[in-house]
C-alpha cells in the first residue's frame, strides 16, 4: 500500500492518486506542533519537510518528483507525456513550474510575512517571491491564450502542479487570480478526481473551509 506522509503539498500526490485511481493511505504529519516529536515520520524524511511517499522500500520527499515516479512507475497513463507527444516540452515546463517558479517564491514569501519578526515582514526577499511568482504566471496566462491546460488540450499532471500553486497562492498570499487563470482553476478543480483529493486530504479541506467562511 502506498503511504502518503502529510498534506500540504501532499495534496498534489494525493489528487495524481485519485485521478490515476490508485489506492493509498494518508498519514497526518502535523508540523506545527512540532515535527520534532514525530519519531515515525522522522525515520521516513530526517528532514521534517512533506510531503513523502512511503511505496515498499521506495521512499521519495519532493512532490513533483512523486509525481513523475507514479505516473512512471503505475502507468502508463494520460496524466503524463512522453517525447512523442506534441506537448511534450511544455507538460515537463509546467510540470515543474508549479513547484520552482510558482509554490516555491510564494512560500518563501508567505512565511517572511505570517512568521518573520516584526520590522522583517515585507522584507526584500518576501517581495521578491510575490515578483517571481506573477512572471511566472505571465507565462501560464500565456499557454492558456492558445489551449485550455498547460500541456494541450488535455488535463494532465502539469495542471495538478499548477493549479495547487495557483491557489496556494490565492489561499496563503492572499493572490486574486483573474480572467484566464481564474477561469482555469475552476475549470481545472470541477474535476471528480480533486474532489476525491480534497475529501481524502481532511486538514486541507477544512483549512479551505475555514478560509471561505472568513472572506
Amino acid at each position: 500500500m502506498i503511504t502518503v506522509w502529510g498534506e500540504g503539498r501532499g495534496f498534489r500526490v494525493v489528487w495524481m492518486l485519485e485521478e490515476m485511481g490508485l489506492p493509498y493511505r494518508l498519514r497526518d504529519v502535523d508540523l506545527l506542533k512540532g515535527v520534532e516529536n514525530d519519531t515515525a515520520f522522522l525515520a521516513i524524511n530526517p528532514a521534517g519537510f512533506i510531503p513523502a511517499l512511503q511505496d515498499g522500500d521506495m521512499v521519495m520527499v519532493e512532490s513533483i518528483a512523486i509525481i513523475e515516479y507514479l505516473a512512471a512507475r503505475y502507468g502508463p497513463t494520460p496524466l503524463a507525456m512522453g517525447p512523442g507527444d506534441p506537448g511534450f516540452g511544455a507538460y515537463l515546463q509546467y510540470l515543474h513550474m508549479g513547484e520552482a517558479g510558482l509554490a516555491g517564491p510564494t512560500y518563501i514569501s508567505t512565511v517572511s510575512r505570517m512568521m518573520a519578526p516584526e520590522g522583517e515582514k515585507d522584507n526584500w526577499g518576501a517581495r521578491l517571491g510575490m515578483t517571481v511568482f506573477e512572471s511566472r504566471l505571465g507565462l501560464v496566462t500565456r499557454q492558456l491564450e492558445s489551449a485550455p491546460y498547460m500541456a494541450g488540450d488535455r488535463f494532465t499532471a502539469a495542471d495538478i502542479s499548477v493549479t495547487y500553486a495557483l491557489q496556494f497562492a490565492e489561499r496563503t498570499a492572499g493572490y486574486t487570480l483573474t480572467g484566464a487563470a481564474r477561469d482555469y482553476v475552476a475549470r481545472t478543480t470541477a474535476r471528480e478526481g480533486y474532489a476525491r483529493a480534497m475529501d481524502g486530504c481532511p486538514a486541507t479541506k477544512a483549512w479551505v473551509a475555514s478560509l471561505a467562511a472568513e472572506a
